[in-house]
């Protein structure tokens, strides 16, 4: 459904189109003519309103008043455009010329209108009749006009006809619209551009909170409209829209002056305001400013093209008392031959004769009445260029030259001379396609009957003085919405800047925006991101979140810091000692070992168990080995090997020690039957190999179901990388079945205490396992309940202490003995040994009970002696018997037995046995 303002344009139109013949007349008066084969209207303000009339009885062209020398030179300059153009190579080859009628809309939709109707109607003599015979030829475009509320009502009438229409300066959006104005043409940019060019300024320069004075009607709304969603789109909050009504001559002009001063008094904080007025409303709002004695030096005003281009808003003030002015106009061309033209204008009689308007002009009075006073040409031509913007009269020059080159376009494929062959609708369709050519540039129309060239940024300016209102700093480009700035101006804008007009001051990094609740967004708190939560920005509108697995964050902060990695690193100093100790343990078994292999055939090494010690020799060193792998940066492998290695040095250094306990266990006094049962199932390779065994089946079931592996565990501001050991339930039985084979080598050697010392290793082994077990026993509760870094370190001491214990109780004081008491490490030092201790215990067994003891003929009665003397291997070799017709026999059996004084002896390392050769000299057993 149309629109109701579209409605009551229509019936405005058809009101005037139907008034009486003798109106008519007047209403179609044109102030400029000039004959030519295709006619186009012009539409020019003239003059700035009309007189008010209270008599309604019967429609009357309304008295126009106040002269406006901006309306009269644009009008100028499209009498001097036409003249050029006839003049130019583009028509002079057809042998066509351009003539004009142009009308004064004296700022007013009605007197517009009136005049537009001489557009659309054919001319008719004063009479009121048709003048068939000389009547002129029809308007086929129409220029004008430069207010978009007027341009919006005569394109709906234009529209009637198609006749084409090309505004030089009216800029409101509704009139890219093609449905609704399909004839209208613009030579400037829509205020969409304008206003979105306005927004990116203020953005720029960080101005969020901004008043809006606009004037009444269409153009002002319009631009009010798109300013206020492209602001509310880039977070430029608006804190008051004054409208100004178009006329303010009315009785309620003065009180809406008076309003907008008010508000802005009322909002100190609004240090920029935007103004779509026209300038006289900025001029009567200035003086009312200055009248209640508001201080505007600080001010930024930010103007359209409705004013940014004239001086009359200062009145009789200087710039420093409205503050500063950015202006936005239209792109602008070379006047040097206008203001040439008007150098020259009254020696045209041409066009002062046809021409009502410079007649008015010349017999303007000044303030002293005098009518005379522009009289001469010299003071005329100085008030013409003093009133001519170069931007506007570019855009004159460019209407006339795109209907020029339209026109040249038709008529080189017709007679454009015979009237009637040219309509306007096809100079409009050569209008919409034609490239023009102006000043030895291109231009176009686009598909929305604009020109979009972009603007010019202007900075008003007072230099000793003299205000320069057209001094570009920067050019704004529309395609990529950004600026410019001109060489030698950037520091003018960039000062500028400086003026802070904010509702709320920003917000720093590591604080966010929160807007109370009814209140504009540009009016906030700030308050602190809480912790794991950051703003590396100004004005954020929310904290951004830490990435809480790598990173944290303390309340306020501006960004994150990265979790400090935590492991039991290679720098530690607790590490380092417990490296060091563990070097040093490989470095004392390996001299150990050699210094085994070196005095492998002496008894104290045989005693310790030949093959076995270097077994158990090897084993510490892995041992020693898997502690170093409880340092540094855990990965997968690493928490697999250091585990493994582990358990199976140890298991294997456990079990070499069990089966020198078995050993003591075989040694020590049993019933004679079940000894022989464990002597013949005691194979301490083979015992070896089985304990080994289990021990890699329950680390295999380990590592294939559920193994260790690298995991990080992450804290408020740390990552802890460390080693889940997969299932607690493995590595605990690993850890157990250690300690099961520890209490076995304890019970075994426990009861072998007393052997002599020699041969005695019960008791270092006695203290080592128990040394072991405790050490085990207190890192269960201290594992269980430690976490941090340090946790390795607690399993690492405790290998330590078991390894440094084995190594200290079985193999130190052999050790000592080979490299300082070198008179013990000797077969008879052993044998005497052995001696004392049996003679020792059959002197303590005379004091107890007497034991019946049967006896068999052939058969002799055997006391065993438990020695803990392993791998004490004597060649056979007769021995002197330390008592009348005894042997002692150091072996694991007998080999042979010589009933004479001498007997034959050999030892396989395991126990020994003591033997009457006389049986029926043995009347009692004696046993330890």
């Amino acid at each position: 459904m149309e629109p109701i303002g579209d409605v009551l344009h229509l019936l405005v139109i058809l009101s005037l189109l139907e008034t009486g013949n003798a109106k008519v007349g007047d209403f179609k008066a044109a102030g400029a003519t000039a004959p030519g084969d295709i006619i186009i209207g012009g539409l020019f303000a003239i003059h700035e309103g009309v007189e008010e009339s209270a008599n309604l009885s019967a429609p009357h062209a309304s008295q126009c008043a106040r002269f406006n020398m901006d309306g009269f030179t644009q009008a100028l300059a499209m009498i001097h455009a036409v003249e050029s153009a006839n003049r130019s190579p583009v028509l002079t080859t057809l042998g066509i010329s351009l003539g004009y009628r142009i009308h004064d809309s004296c700022s007013d939709v009605t007197t517009a209108l009136r005049a537009s109707a001489d557009f659309t109607q054919p001319t008719t003599d004063c009479g009121g009749g048709a003048n068939t015979s000389n009547s002129s030829p029809p308007i086929m475009a129409v220029i004008g006009a430069s207010s978009s509320e007027i341009s919006i009502s005569v394109a709906r009438q234009l529209n009637l006809e198609l006749i084409p229409q090309i505004s030089y300066a009216s800029t409101a959006i509704i009139l890219s619209d093609k449905k609704r104005f399909p004839t209208f043409l613009r030579t400037v940019p829509s205020d969409l551009y304008q206003t979105r060019a306005m927004v990116q300024l203020l953005s720029d320069s960080k101005w969020t909170w901004v008043g809006v004075v606009t004037t009444d009607g269409d153009y002002g709304r319009s631009a009010l409209d798109s300013f206020f969603s492209q602001a509310t789109a880039s977070g430029i909050c608006v804190a008051f829209k004054e409208i100004l009504p178009n006329s303010l001559t009315r009785p309620d002009g003065e009180s809406a002056v008076r309003q907008v001063a008010t508000t802005l008094r009322r909002n100190p904080n609004v240090k920029v305001v935007v103004s779509f007025a026209k300038p006289t409303q900025m001029m009567y709002l200035y003086q009312e400013l200055r009248g209640l004695g508001l201080g505007l030096g600080e001010r930024v005003w930010v103007a359209s093209d409705s004013w940014s281009s004239s001086k009359e808003v200062l009145g009789k003030m200087d710039l420093p008392d409205i503050g500063h002015v950015v202006g936005f106009t239209f792109k602008t061309g070379n006047l040097a031959h206008f203001h040439h033209y008007l150098m020259n204008l009254s020696d045209n009689n041409d066009v002062i004769g046809n021409n009502s308007f410079l007649k008015e002009f010349y017999s303007l009075p000044n303030g002293s009445g005098d009518p005379k006073v522009v009289s001469s040409s010299t003071a005329a031509a100085e008030i013409l260029l003093n009133n001519s913007y170069a931007n506007v009269v570019f855009n004159v020059e460019m209407a006339v030259s795109a209907i020029a080159h339209a026109v040249a376009d038709i008529c080189s494929r017709k007679d454009c001379k015979t009237p009637g062959n040219v309509q306007p609708w096809q100079v409009l369709e050569a209008l919409r396609g034609s490239r023009f050519e102006l000043e030895g540039k291109s231009y176009t129309f686009d598909q929305k009957g604009d020109i979009n060239m972009g603007y010019d940024v202007t900075l008003w300016r007072s230099v000793r003085g003299v205000i320069n209102i057209h001094d570009v700093v920067a050019e704004y480009h529309p395609i990529n919405n950004s600026f410019i700035y001109t060489s030698g101006n950037t520091k003018n804008i960039t000062n500028l800047m400086d003026v802070v007009s904010v509702c709320s001051a920003s917000c720093e990094p590591g604080k966010f925006k929160k807007t109370a609740e009814g209140r504009h967004t540009c009016c906030y708190e700030c308050i602190n991101c809480t912790e794991n939560h950051y703003s590396n920005n100004t004005d954020m509108d929310q904290c951004l979140s830490c990435d809480t697995k790598r990173e944290w964050s303390l309340e306020g902060s501006s960004g994150c810091t990265h979790k400090t990695l935590e492991f039991f690193s290679w720098q530690d100093g607790f590490a380092v000692v417990l490296l060091a100790l563990s070097a040093l343990g490989i470095v004392l078994v390996l001299l150990v070992g050699a210094l085994f292999l070196h005095h492998h055939q002496t008894p104290v090494v045989k005693a310790a168990g030949g093959p076995l010690s270097q077994i158990i020799l090897l084993s510490l060193v892995g041992s020693f080995v898997s502690a170093v792998f409880f340092v540094g940066h855990p990965s997968s492998l690493q928490c697999k090997v250091r585990q493994v290695l582990f358990g199976l040095s140890f298991t294997l250094c456990v079990s070499c020690i069990l089966v020198k306990s078995l050993k003591i266990l075989l040694a020590f006094q049993l019933n004679p039957d079940v000894k022989d049962v464990l002597r013949r199932l005691y194979q301490p390779y083979a015992i070896i190999c089985l304990c080994v065994a289990l021990q890699v089946l329950t680390c295999t079931l380990w590592l294939v179901l559920q193994s260790p592996r690298e995991k990080a565990t992450v804290f408020a501001t740390t990552v802890l990388a460390e080693c889940d050991e997969g299932s607690h339930v493995a590595f605990g039985v690993m850890l157990g079945y250690i300690a099961v084979l520890a209490l076995v080598c304890f019970a075994c050697a426990f009861k072998g205490r007393k052997l002599p010392q020699k041969y005695n290793e019960a008791r270092f082994i006695t203290f080592s396992m128990l040394l072991y077990l405790m050490s085990w026993v207190m890192f269960v509760p201290v594992y269980v309940t430690t976490s941090g870094k340090y946790l390795p370190a607690v399993e690492m001491v405790v290998i330590l202490i078991s390894n440094y214990g084995v190594l200290s109780c079985h193999f130190f004081p052999k050790c000592y003995v080979i490299l300082f008491k070198k008179e013990h490490n000797t077969k008879s030092a052993f044998m005497k040994n052995v001696f004392e201790y049996s003679r020792k215990g059959i002197t303590d067994s005379s004091s107890v009970s007497e034991t019946s003891v049967s006896q068999t003929e052939g058969k002799c009665i055997s006391n065993s002696y438990s020695i803990s003397s392993p791998s004490f291997f004597m060649s056979t070799t007769p021995i002197e018997p330390t008592a009348p017709h005894n042997c002692w026999s150091i072996g694991q059996d007998i080999q042979s037995i010589d009933p004479a004084t001498h007997c034959t002896v050999v030892d396989h390392g395991v126990f020994v046995t003591g033997q009457l050769t006389r049986p029926h000299h043995l009347r009692r057993s004696m046993s330890l």
